[in-house]
């Protein structure tokens, strides 16, 4: 069949399709067009099967492919750039179901990419939030840059809820700061949690959540939207030890238990397990099982010292969107077994 023809034939049926339902725009728009031309020409899925596996109508894979072609993003192939991305992306969301990965390119395999997923990160909040959502807030130092690029604008009835305690020795990586900060730019309710993030005894956990009020904070973690996270690593230098709530002896300890990472203090292992340890047992933070419940999980992490942090990470909240960057994707895609042959 000539490409005339394939293209009237695909015309016609497109004219048969009933997809009514908007174009998304900005960044999303861009992706899904994207997304549907490395499909269609790189993948020769039938433009039916990208419609399944995009949740899109057929109309609008034959507007995302149109676009594509205008746009002079496809000509026999994808841009090398694009096409790199998009693999990583993909291959990621095939190793572990992840419903969206946004990769974001780096300068250089040894950059630091903090401000590179920061910057992600900001744009895609920033595109996701709706009225109305509750978003519970992890904290660290991505997401704090993350800040810097998130659109101050007022979006009705946001409520954002900081999922952990604060810190005694106040720093630019406060918990509860950067709820708050957070909250102040979408001009929103925030709920925090007044409380330390970590305290000396399981007993003492219990008496301030049901004794002091903060039962209600707990409660308004099983009902959340969204939740926002980012993972740190078992190296000394990694943000959970630069506040002296864990000792050096603390973290030989929870290594020696198989811990490979911490979210909001909870260390995990490979498996996306909790380590059998008592400091899990005295945090005071919205639980796992409440954040895994959440019907948006957004993990937004990178780094060489986090690659197993991030795969346990994976495994534990199992994420609906994982942002991160072209190295650590290249490398937790390696640690799990996907060989760089199979990432086209």
């Amino acid at each position: 069949m000539t490409e005339n023809k394939a293209r009237k034939k695909n015309a016609a049926a497109a004219s048969a399709d009933t997809d009514t339902a908007p174009m998304p725009v900005g960044r999303r728009s861009d992706r899904l067009r994207l997304r549907a031309a490395w499909m269609y020409h790189v993948e020769e899925m039938t433009q039916s099967a990208i419609a399944d596996a995009l949740g899109i109508g057929r109309v609008t894979v034959v507007r995302l492919l149109s676009d594509a072609r205008n746009l002079h993003e496809v000509r026999i192939t994808l841009s090398r750039a694009v096409s790199e991305l998009t693999s990583l992306e993909m291959a990621l969301e095939r190793a572990f179901g992840i419903g969206e990965v946004i990769v974001a390119p780096v300068s250089s395999k040894d950059a630091d990419p903090t401000r590179t997923i920061a910057a992600a990160t900001g744009q895609f909040i920033s595109e996701f939030l709706q009225p109305g959502m509750k978003i519970g807030v992890g904290w660290g130092k991505t997401l704090l840059q993350s800040l810097a690029f998130i659109s101050d604008r007022q979006i009705p009835d946001i409520s954002v809820v900081s999922l952990l305690g604060g810190i005694v020795k106040a720093k630019q990586y406060n918990p509860t700061e950067f709820a708050w900060q957070f909250s102040r730019l979408l001009q929103s309710e925030c709920f925090l949690l007044p409380a330390p993030a970590l305290v000396d005894s399981v007993e003492t956990k219990h008496a301030l959540i049901e004794r002091c009020g903060l039962s209600e904070i707990f409660e308004v973690g099983r009902s959340l939207d969204a939740v926002l996270l980012s993972v740190g690593g078992m190296n000394p230098d990694a943000t959970a030890y630069r506040f002296g709530y864990f000792s050096e002896q603390d973290r030989l300890e929870l290594i020696k238990e198989g811990a490979v990472g911490d979210l909001l203090y909870f260390f995990y292992g490979l498996d996306g397990r909790l380590v059998d340890h008592p400091v899990n047992e005295r945090v005071m933070a919205i639980p796992v099982e409440s954040l895994a419940g959440a019907p948006n999980r957004i993990l937004t992490s990178g780094g060489p010292s986090k690659i197993d942090a991030i795969i346990g990470a994976i495994r534990m909240v199992k994420p609906t969107v994982f942002i991160t960057d072209e190295v650590t994707a290249a490398s937790v895609l390696s640690a799990v077994g996907v060989p760089p042959s199979q990432l086209s």
